[in-house]
């Protein structure tokens, strides 16, 4: 079974090599690796080629944005499972790949995910947040719920039939996606009970009241355009984030 794993990048030449490194040292080996580079001009480009064996597909060039970027990656992605890797972010273990085939493997399933670790962007071993995500079920969609995105790895399929993210969504895409897949696409996932992923603090959708603002009416927008909730959903959500900032959560 081959994995695609996607990449986005824009200017991240300080945490790009970790977030390589990371996936170069899984133990699972079918999986290729496909970066879509913005026009990175920091030296991204020059530390992705120092790391680039046969499983790495680069291309560099403008886009629209993260989301057009990911889809551009989706395209050209030839894996039976598809998931992401954020420029920020790396695997807990090494292990990570392997458990994502097993799961597929075992079961009748179009997704699996697992739990998230929010760390300082400079000490990836000091854990600011823990998402612990349980299993999922359709009505926890009503209550805010969602997988974490970047733990989230899905038969191709499911792109094929329900499609990429939405461009429209500047930073809410995401969830617009995973709203529409488990929402009206009803997709059944497989939950791994453990740290899969780590990413640092600091994305796009926290860097300023603006910037959360404009998430909350993308979410907003999100839940109603998939028919999940209204206005106690968007409330829900946003506090269901307290408790994994709380230490017995890890």
């Amino acid at each position: 079974m081959k994995i695609s794993v996607i990449t986005a990048v824009y200017n991240r030449r300080a945490t790009i090599v970790d977030a390589m490194t990371s996936l170069q040292s899984q133990d699972y080996d079918n999986y290729e690796h496909i970066i879509t580079d913005g026009g990175s001009t920091d030296g991204t480009l020059e530390e992705i080629n120092k790391l680039s064996d046969h499983r790495t597909k680069m291309i560099s060039g403008p886009d629209e944005g993260i989301y057009d970027a990911l889809n551009k990656g989706i395209k050209r992605a030839t894996g039976d499972i598809i998931g992401l890797m954020h420029s920020d972010d790396f695997f807990a273990s090494d292990t990570v790949l392997s458990k994502i085939s097993d799961a597929f493997n075992q079961s009748s399933i179009d997704g699996v995910y697992g739990d998230l670790q929010y760390v300082s962007a400079t000490d990836p071993t000091n854990i600011i947040r823990h998402w612990k995500s349980g299993v999922f079920s359709q009505k926890k969609l009503a209550r805010g719920w969602m997988p974490p995105h970047p733990t989230l790895y899905l038969r191709r399929e499911v792109f094929d039939r329900l499609g990429l993210y939405d461009t429209s969504f500047k930073i809410a895409a995401d969830y617009d996606a995973m709203l529409r897949w488990l929402g009206a696409g009803k997709i059944k996932l497989a939950y791994i009970p453990e740290v899969l992923v780590k990413m640092r603090v600091g994305g796009e959708s926290n860097k300023s009241i603006s910037k959360i603002l404009q998430k909350s009416r993308e979410d907003y927008r999100a839940i109603k355009s998939n028919n999940i909730g209204g206005y106690g959903t968007l409330a829900i959500k946003n506090l269901s984030k307290i408790k994994q900032f709380i230490g017995n959560n890890r």
